[in-house]
């Protein structure tokens, strides 16, 4: 399945299991297995490029598994089918976000006039502090 220019992805690198779902469907949920645990094996694929992958780890967070499988769960929908596409389209969702190199930051000072505003409000605050201080003696 091709998920970006660069980044396809084999059907036979995703796994997926069918558990009971918690969500919506009645006495059906105590039956019907129609909750969907895909897994993607981040550390093993070979469809993703190296800085790719780094930032998909960084995104998955505590979805990564210490052996490196993502693993997403959907059970919002009442169809094992809609769970599987919703799941899917998550997973593709996280790698196209992965495949988009951050803006590198440009460091810049602050202006004159910006400092100037800083330690004008600094003076004006420690002005409003003094006066709050003790009262003074007059006797």
């Amino acid at each position: 399945m091709r998920i970006s220019e660069s980044v396809t992805i084999d059907e036979s690198e995703l796994e997926e299991r069918f558990v009971r779902s918690s969500g919506p469907g009645g006495q059906n949920v105590n039956k019907v297995s129609t909750a969907v645990e895909l897994r993607f094996n981040v550390a093993a694929s070979s469809a993703l490029p190296g800085e790719v992958r780094a930032r998909l780890v960084r995104l998955a967070g505590r979805r990564l598994t210490d052996d490196g499988v993502l693993v997403i769960r959907a059970e919002r929908f009442r169809t094992q089918e809609r769970n599987r596409e919703d799941a899917q389209e998550r997973l593709f969702d996280m790698i196209r976000e992965a495949c988009i190199v951050p803006k590198r930051r440009i460091k810049t000072k602050p202006s004159r006039g910006e400092k100037e505003r800083r330690r004008e409000a600094k003076a004006k605050r420690s002005h409003v502090k003094r006066l709050r201080g003790s009262k003074p003696d007059f006797g």
